[in-house]
């Protein structure tokens, strides 16, 4: 089995950077309202600014496969091109269409001149993980020379106040408050688009290359049921009726296709579950605490970096803040992407040195899923 190492990375954010005052403009208001959520949620979260795809006037600028085509052409210089590209493995929780995948639409944009792998991996947060051990098990058995992997969002688009006309006008008819649940409303102040990019090989590369030691996966969707959905809706009993099950013109009356996230579910159980599994892939994988000179949590919301930092300490897991790394607040929480510009931003801030261990922990709160991976610089 080969080594497998992050030779190069890339990444591509739209636009220019997009502050908390300029948000509803740019999204708009629904029911020409300003939302009673969105400046709680901003203060909790600690976003100061994110990227979109859309322009001052609403106009979309990229689609996901565009942001992912860019972000891959950000990696690929002189030393590596596209036509070199074996397999492209890519990750999302917003692709642009059902059909086809992500990963071929991406394809279909590139300059390669042969066939190549493809792999798309869907879900949230997680799928970007879920799309690099694909490549990474790909150049590890020696299938592959080396695998592009991306994760990248464009999420912007699905929060636009337009998307909730029909749901307001239908609330209205209702003689209701036209006002969206926060289930969804919470989200429009959360997200943002981007994506970033690895090119594995099996032997490093320049400075700084990242050998992936392991990688552990974990699902907890048997225990609990969703959090964060899109293209349905829960049932009382906590099921999920999907979107093929409604009338059309419920689709736009439900905003059926709009983002949810259950946040009193979220509150109760992302955190223990994210550090109960980070103990476990420690312990697996004899890993101590101490050897660890960089911890990148992908956290959505600085609300949670001390739930976090609390219940390491009381499961037993010590990583001092010093070690700690983010880029939330200056970028946004891009979702699958967000691990990705975190790695790209730490290799290429010189910080690095060879033999640093950088530990990362991605949590996805779609049905509660987590990844904890650990790299040394090579």
């Amino acid at each position: 089995m080969k080594n497998v190492y992050i030779t190069k990375t890339g990444h591509f954010l739209p636009n220019e950077p997009v502050s908390n005052d300029e948000m509803e403009k740019r999204l708009g208001m629904i029911d020409d309202q300003p939302s009673r959520a969105r400046r709680i949620v901003l203060r909790n979260n600690g976003i100061k600014e994110r990227y979109y795809a859309v322009d001052t006037h609403g106009n979309i600028t990229h689609n996901n496969a565009q942001i992912t085509r860019e972000t891959i052409k950000n990696l690929c210089d002189s030393d590596f091109s596209e036509n070199e590209i074996e397999l492209l493995s890519c990750g999302t929780s917003t692709p642009d269409n059902l059909l086809p995948s992500h990963a071929s639409m991406v394809h279909g944009l590139l300059d390669t001149k042969d066939s190549i792998e493809l792999n798309t991996a869907s879900g949230v947060c997680c799928s970007g993980m879920s799309a690099l051990k694909y490549g990474f098990l790909s150049v590890k058995s020696d299938s592959t020379k080396n695998a592009i992997c991306t994760g990248t969002e464009r999420v912007s688009t699905w929060m636009q106040s337009r998307k909730f006309d029909k749901e307001v006008e239908n609330l209205k008819s209702l003689e209701e408050q036209p006002i969206i649940g926060f289930k969804k409303d919470f989200l429009r102040w959360m997200l943002s688009d981007g994506g970033g990019a690895f090119l594995l090989e099996d032997q490093p590369r320049g400075e700084n290359s990242l050998r992936i030691d392991w990688m552990q996966a974990y699902s907890f969707a048997h225990e609990l049921e969703a959090c964060m959905y899109a293209g349905g809706d829960k049932n009382e009993d906590g099921s999920l009726k999907p979107w093929s099950e409604y009338e059309p013109a419920e689709w736009l009356s439900e905003s059926v296709f709009s983002l949810k996230q259950d946040v009193k579910i979220l509150d109760k159980h992302v955190v223990p579950k994210a550090v109960s599994s980070m103990k476990d892939a420690f312990q697996k994988n004899n890993l101590k605490e101490e050897e660890i000179d960089y911890f990148l949590p992908h956290i959505s919301s600085f609300y949670f970096e001390e739930r976090l930092s609390n219940e390491m300490e009381n499961q037993g897991i010590s990583i001092p803040k010093n070690k700690w790394f983010t880029n939330l607040e200056r970028v946004g929480n891009v979702g699958s992407a967000s691990i990705y510009l975190m790695i790209n931003e730490l290799k290429n801030s010189g910080k690095l040195k060879k033999g640093d261990k950088v530990v990362a922990m991605v949590p996805e709160s779609g049905r509660f899923s987590y990844f904890h991976i650990l790299f040394t610089v090579c």
